[in-house]
């Protein structure tokens, strides 16, 4: 007797290819998908995957992610909107002092996360 395939809802899906739900196309967003279809999509993005993914709007990890900063960080810059790439590119141009500080604060942080984690697994150079 074959499995059926588990099925992930579509905020699921949108989280695992990197992407702002509300910005995909409608049948995506009322589609629930198998591991094999969110396979197919990332192996062959269809070009609307491919727009979003290459100029937004961006989920706030992604966000976060290219701004250099933590999620938190967006927060206490007042970014509580998805960004563009457009938009991102246009804050890291104008490097406000919040956003400075933020990529400060990220980076110590990620120092001493790795810090940590040669302190507990010395020779271990994983990221």
């Amino acid at each position: 007797m074959a499995k059926t395939p588990q099925r992930m809802k579509p905020p699921t899906a949108a989280k695992k290819l990197g992407v702002y739900l509300p910005a995909t196309p409608p049948e995506f967003q009322e589609a629930e998908l198998t591991r094999d279809d969110l396979d197919a999509l990332q192996t062959n993005p269809p070009e609307w995957l491919s727009l979003l993914r290459r100029e937004g709007p961006h989920p706030r990890p992604t966000v976060a992610a290219r701004l250099g900063i933590s999620i938190s960080g967006l927060a206490r810059g007042g970014i509580t909107e998805p960004l563009t790439s457009q938009q991102i590119r246009a804050l890291l141009d104008e490097a406000p002092d919040w956003l400075t500080h933020e990529r400060s604060v990220h980076a110590s942080v990620l120092a001493e996360e790795a810090r940590l984690r040669e302190r507990k697994n010395p020779g271990d150079r994983r990221g």
